[in-house]
């Protein structure tokens, strides 16, 4: 009898666990959410001038700055979130929440880039070919993420879901050297 007591105790101390898993995880999908809500409010602001991010600062454009901080922070952070999860798989979650709290803000300055681009007046109108290919990958990377941390999509191998993002991620760093190229005028 003792035995099964025992048994029935740790379940319920399993139990309580996963219902503090469960509540960080939607606390998460709450804050990643609100973070999604942000960018595209400031998209919108950005296209309609409601804020305007075209200050200059320095030799170049404030949207400027925020897209190459953006940038530069998913070019560096991603492998070295990728190298750290692999050598400390007991901080995954914490890694984890670096990882995609820090890529969704570098998304709402990313956002604010390219909306500040495509609103400008057409006689300035950029080309939009890279960034288009750009703005579009990180969109696909932030429906993939999502999909993959909160289970939006239910898919029969969570590995494909992970290759999928992992692909994105591969072409996102593609198109950004190709568009760093084309804006420095090499291409």
């Amino acid at each position: 009898m003792k035995m099964k007591w025992k048994k029935r105790k740790s379940l319920k101390g399993d139990n309580s666990l996963s219902l503090v898993m469960n509540n960080l995880k939607k606390a998460e999908l709450l804050v990643a959410s609100l973070l999604i809500v942000l960018a595209v409010f400031f998209f919108v602001a950005a296209y309609l001038d409601w804020i305007d991010f075209g200050a200059v600062i320095g030799s170049y454009r404030f949207n400027h700055w925020l897209v190459w901080i953006g940038a530069l922070y998913i070019a560096f952070a991603v492998p070295v979130y990728s190298i750290l999860k692999r050598r400390f798989a007991s901080a995954i979650g914490r890694l984890l929440g670096f990882h995609m709290f820090g890529n969704l803000t570098a998304f709402i300055l990313i956002s604010i880039h390219f909306s500040s681009q495509i609103s400008r007046p057409a006689a300035f109108y950029p080309d939009l070919g890279t960034g288009l290919a750009l703005f579009l990958s990180m969109v696909l990377l932030v429906a993939t993420g999502f999909s993959q941390r909160f289970g939006i999509v239910k898919v029969s191998k969570p590995q494909t879901k992970r290759l999928i993002h992992v692909g994105f991620a591969l072409s996102f760093y593609l198109v950004i050297g190709i568009h760093i190229l084309h804006g420095l005028g090499f291409l």
